[in-house]
């Protein structure tokens, strides 16, 4: 029965089975019927319908970094794909296993810009770990298990698979192949003995942490190792919820905005242990922290993919690891040197970077941040877009060793409600809260239909004043009193979310938040509170009105 003649989509659904995928975000398209008809026949899949393809591969982002399994997207052709290339870029710079599926034209058709046609492997090659396209339906099994192999392998990411639908119906009498094991690399004795001599010749050690491909026990292996040397760690770009945040260990992240103290660790260290991490853009300062290739501080890099290696910074000593290998091996390691003073005062001075001074107006985002911290439990996920809301939660917010952090690495705008509708699909029984500016939010915000539909039900917070707030920090800076193209004009939010069936407040003032939350948290049906915020307060440490003044006297000197 196993090898009887089934269609090409009907087999690419046993595929799927084969490879442990339990949900498929998306939208329907003709390009792809033979799939859907086959999903008909496979309860165990659940399908989330969505309202955008953008949204929808999001959602397979999230899911990918959420869980560590590749997140499944299916869109039809040609708009369709180019829709979802938003989430295929934001799992590249994210290093998040995802899987794209998209219809294509018959094979019939290729070359001739056939309606919706494009040339896939030229689009997304850019952008993802690989692109393929199955046009013989006795390929799927093979060419479905590389596919879920290259997304989860070395340094994880976005796979695109080009379905021609002449493919789809034609038959076959191939099997689905075993569900796919991926082997971890791991380190050799002797780097661990190179990494433990080198951080012992070190009087300011520092460890920056980050990536993708993170197990619970890697997690768990690597806060042993840095506590038991008493070593100072930095968390890279939105990658705060590596390490606990109240680990004697954690002393800040070195994404953007980096505080005084954050600084003052990365100028000071003389041996940086970089766990994990791509050095990009925000953790670098735009590279100019660092001298390029040769940074200055002697620099430990180990990384899955060695491609990683010295691909910015010439590392002292490049390891080729995974991060779970790596931090089982050095979690017993215990080094005789005395840094607990030096990290100690590194720890100090990130706990008083989380004092938020008063902000402008009559609702404080910090105060907000401070319930948050005391209301939700130890295993909350909390999920963003772009903007600067998010400086709230990603600089005072301590995630705790269960919490979880979805933001977007590639700085995407309308990530965080498709992340949040995702981990609660995912995890039901947890708290998920997104925290969405409103400008960030009106690009997905269509996608509370789809929560509607599901019957998934995350908060929603929409920080609302009214402008591109990041846009707006940057054009006061430079262009004092010019302001163009960053205000905007929004709706009733309360109004729209509740059309949704959500649950949904407008919160003016701080002494309203608390009681606003817990009616949230209340709700059966998920709910948005709109926080209406002055645009005075842009950042936490610097009002619209300081920055602009501080523009003016720059261009008078």
């Amino acid at each position: 029965m196993e090898n009887q003649e089934k269609t090409g989509g009907t087999l690419l659904v046993d595929c799927l089975k084969a490879q442990g995928v339990r949900r498929i975000f998306g939208v329907p398209g003709e390009s792809y019927l033979d799939v859907l008809n086959a999903l008909y026949d496979a309860p165990e899949i659940e399908l989330i319908g969505n309202r955008n393809e953008g949204g929808a591969a999001y959602m397979a982002a999230a899911h990918g970094q959420l869980t560590g399994q590749p997140g499944t997207c299916f869109v039809t052709r040609g708009p369709g794909a180019t829709n979802a290339s938003i989430g295929v870029h934001t799992a590249m710079q994210g290093s998040v296993p995802m899987i794209l599926f998209v219809g294509q034209v018959g094979t019939d058709m290729k070359g001739r810009e056939a309606f919706q046609e494009i040339d896939y492997r030229a689009y997304f090659g850019p952008v993802a770990k690989w692109v393929t396209e199955i046009d013989n339906a006795d390929r799927i099994p093979e060419l479905v298990a590389r596919a879920f192999s290259v997304a989860l392998s070395g340094r994880p990411g976005p796979v695109v698979v080009a379905l021609p639908e002449d493919m789809l119906t034609s038959t076959t009498r191939a099997v689905a192949g075993p569900r796919v094991t991926v082997a971890e690399a791991a380190p050799a004795p002797q780097d661990i003995s190179a990494i433990t001599d080198m951080l012992s010749g070190a009087e300011k050690p520092l460890v920056i942490v980050g990536g993708g491909g993170w197990t619970p026990e890697g997690k768990a292996g690597f806060r042993r190792f840095v506590e038991a040397n008493n070593l100072p760690v930095l968390s890279s770009f939105r990658r705060q919820d590596i390490l606990d945040n109240t680990s004697p260990s954690y002393i800040g992240d070195a994404g953007l905005g980096k505080t005084a103290a954050v600084q003052a660790a990365l100028d000071a260290a003389d041996v940086i242990f970089a766990f994990n991490m791509r050095f990009g853009e925000n953790t670098t300062d735009g590279y100019t922290r660092f001298a390029v290739p040769d940074m200055g501080p002697r620099l430990i890099h180990a990384h899955a993919s060695a491609e990683e290696l010295n691909k910015v910074y010439t590392a002292d000593l490049p390891v080729i690891s995974g991060p779970n290998r790596l931090a089982a091996a050095l979690a017993e390691v215990n080094m005789p040197v005395g840094w607990a003073d030096y990290a100690g005062a590194a720890k100090a001075g990130y706990e008083a970077s989380l004092q938020t001074p008063p902000q402008p107006g009559d609702l404080d985002m910090g105060a907000v941040v401070r319930h948050l911290q005391a209301d939700l439990p130890a295993d909350a996920i909390l999920t963003n877009g772009a903007g600067n809301f998010a400086i709230w939660h990603s600089k005072f917010f301590q995630y705790g060793a269960d919490a979880r952090l979805l933001a977007p690495q590639s700085g995407a705008m309308g990530y965080g409600l498709p992340a949040a509708i995702a981990a609660k699909a995912e995890h039901p029984e947890r708290a998920v809260v997104c925290i969405a500016g409103d400008g960030d939010f009106q690009m997905n915000c269509q996608e509370l239909g789809t929560a509607m539909q599901h019957g998934i039900a995350p908060i929603v917070l929409v920080v609302n004043n009214g402008t591109y707030g990041t846009i707006r920090m940057h054009q006061e800076r430079r262009y004092p009193e010019r302001v163009s193209f960053t205000d905007i004009a929004n709706p009733d939010f309360a109004a729209l979310a509740r059309a949704y069936d959500f649950h949904a407040e407008r919160v003016t003032r701080t002494a309203d938040f608390a009681a606003a939350f817990a009616r949230a948290k209340a709700a059966k049906t998920g709910a948005l509170l709109e926080l209406v915020v002055s645009p005075e307060s842009l950042t936490p440490g610097q009002t619209l009105s300081q920055m602009r003044a501080a523009g003016k006297a720059k261009e008078n000197t």
